[in-house]
């Protein structure tokens, strides 16, 4: 009797086995799924965030560039005109050789600002377009043209 209980208690065994097998590959698919659909949602989400940050970064460009202008302004009014391109933005904070009514630093921080790519401003003056002059960001390529976060920022489109 003992063998025949035995067996009974084996085909349990095994059969319990079998199951818990079946059961952990169901739970391995339902996480792979799992993961997939959460691999997807941060695919999208993480995609509108990119788009908005370059954007966020076009717009503090703008605001920097228009920052720059009214200094540029200000260091008119004060020496009568504005920096030559070879003098360039360096001119808001230290003076230019031989320009007097100097009375900078006109920009307040120790060093030209730079754009939020980490590239420095192009400054041109006069401008091309016959504008007294031109500040210019490159965009994310820190290169001339592009289009998206690429496009190039200038102070005469704003």
């Amino acid at each position: 009797m003992m063998g025949h209980q035995s067996m009974r208690i084996t085909a349990r065994g095994q059969r319990l086995q079998r199951s818990r097998a079946h059961a952990r590959g169901m739970t391995l698919i339902e996480i792979l799924v799992v993961l997939v659909l959460i691999g997807v949602v941060l695919g999208i989400v993480g995609g509108n965030f990119i788009g908005k940050g370059e954007k966020a970064k076009a717009d503090a460009a703008k605001i920097e560039i228009s920052q720059i202008a009214q200094t540029l302004d200000l260091y008119k009014l004060e020496i009568g005109r504005y920096p030559t391109t070879q003098e360039g933005l360096q001119a808001l904070i230290t003076a230019p050789a031989g320009v007097t009514n100097w009375n900078g630093p006109y920009w307040k921080r120790a060093s030209v600002p730079k754009d939020p790519w980490g590239n420095e401003y192009k400054y041109l003056s006069p401008a091309q377009s016959g504008a007294p002059y031109e500040i210019i960001s490159l965009g994310a390529d820190g290169k001339e043209g592009g289009d998206g976060p690429n496009k190039d920022l200038s102070s005469l489109q704003q």
